[in-house]
């Protein structure tokens, strides 16, 4: 007897929108030029509609869990799930007496997402596939190197990557800067000549020495200097960008939580390349158009940690050079979802629907089979998750 499958109602309006706040702590001890910590908050925002549910989340504090279950819960009662714009719309409204910037906007960020995924899930598509794909993949640079390590451990995590084909790594500085050009020669020892070396000093430096330290890693060949100087100061930044070794791009732009923020930074000419976090900037949809900012100036975007939403979301963006494969993030989401991609040749490559294809998983080491999944592909993993669980709610 054969058996029809029943797709889902696409008209059906949206049901519930729920949030969860989850503190990981690090495996060790963590810092870079301007901050310590010792654990992660990852928050989910899921979205159901017509029997199905979407997924997003950001990186932030639990209060983004109570703005997306008291605010934006709200606003989407009973919205179309496929009118994710409109949705967008609505959510950055009805925040406006709170501050479009920061939490604000990582709350509309992580429900935006969850929006895309719900509606790819109700056409039965990848993510990917319904945004539409410039790229196949999205090439990854290893992201860690914290000030905190040792040289031994900098150079063991970075050589790392290295090992497993990823042909750029970055390295954490600013914390000690007459130490640092002693860090980055580890790490270049470490890592060879051939691999590509970035550094991020998370605005630590002063303009002066900024100007000092990128003549001496020039030394090792670092050809990527993020946040030499605070991303606040686009002056600070256009002097370094004039001023630097011409094979050392400066990047910033990883705080942007608005569109005109990174019209403003391409406009001073601060940067000779752009970044956006997708769980920062507005989410998918503000992601999509911070892509058009760049491609009217001719200008490269690297997008900022949350591998596996950007897996998906980079192949849509025509500007795309490459994204932060973040030590933090990437054990997290390892932890906590099933599906999570891992890097193939230096890339990730989103859910496109390729059953039985295994990979082995970073945490236990097993091999696990690539399900066909629409959407972004991945499941939260309730129980592993709610160990962590910090905020109230289902």
């Amino acid at each position: 007897m054969s058996m029809t499958r029943v797709r889902p109602s696409i008209d059906a309006p949206i049901e519930r929108v729920c949030s969860r706040a989850y503190t990981v702590p690090t495996d060790r001890p963590e810092s870079d030029g301007t901050l310590s910590w010792g654990a992660t908050t990852i928050v989910t925002a899921r979205v159901a509609g017509a029997g199905l549910e979407g997924i997003g989340w950001t990186y932030g504090d639990r209060a983004v869990a109570t703005l997306i279950e008291d605010t934006l819960g709200e606003v989407l009662a009973d919205r179309n799930p496929l009118d994710v714009q409109g949705a967008w719309a609505a959510m950055v409204s009805a925040l406006r007496n709170n501050g479009r910037p920061g939490l604000s906007s990582m709350a509309v960020s992580a429900v935006d997402v969850a929006l895309w995924d719900l509606k790819a899930r109700l056409l039965e598509l990848p993510l990917a596939h319904l945004l539409g794909r410039y790229h196949e993949g999205v090439p990854v640079y290893g992201s860690g190197g914290f000030t905190s390590y040792t040289d031994a451990e900098l150079s063991d995590q970075l050589a790392g990557w290295a090992a497993e084909g990823i042909p750029r790594v970055k390295m954490k500085v600013g914390r000690e800067p007459e130490r640092d050009p002693e860090r980055v020669r580890a790490a270049r020892a470490a890592i060879g000549p051939d691999e590509q070396l970035f550094v991020d000093a998370n605005g630590a430096y002063s303009r002066k020495q900024a100007l000092r330290l990128a003549s001496a890693f020039a030394e090792y060949g670092v050809s990527w200097f993020e946040e030499p100087v605070s991303s606040d100061d686009l002056e600070g930044l256009r002097l370094i960008r004039d001023r630097a070794p011409v094979q050392m791009d400066v990047a910033a732009g990883e705080y942007g939580y608005e569109l005109p923020y990174f019209e403003r930074m391409l406009a001073s000419g601060a940067v000779d390349v752009l970044q956006a976090d997708v769980t920062r900037c507005g989410g998918i949809t503000d992601l999509l158009r911070v892509d058009a900012l760049c491609r009217a100036r001719s200008m490269p975007l690297s997008l900022h940690c949350s591998p596996t939403i950007h897996a998906a979301a980079g192949t849509a963006l025509e500007t795309l050079v490459h994204m932060e494969y973040f030590h933090d993030h990437v054990r997290i989401e390892n932890m906590l979802f099933d599906g999570v991609p891992h890097p193939r040749a230096g890339a990730l490559h989103p859910a496109l629907g390729r059953p039985g294809l295994g990979v082995p998983h970073p945490v236990e080491g097993i091999l696990c089979p690539q399900l066909e999944r629409p959407g972004l592909g991945v499941e939260l993993r309730v129980a592993d998750a709610e160990r962590f669980a910090v905020s109230p709610g289902a």
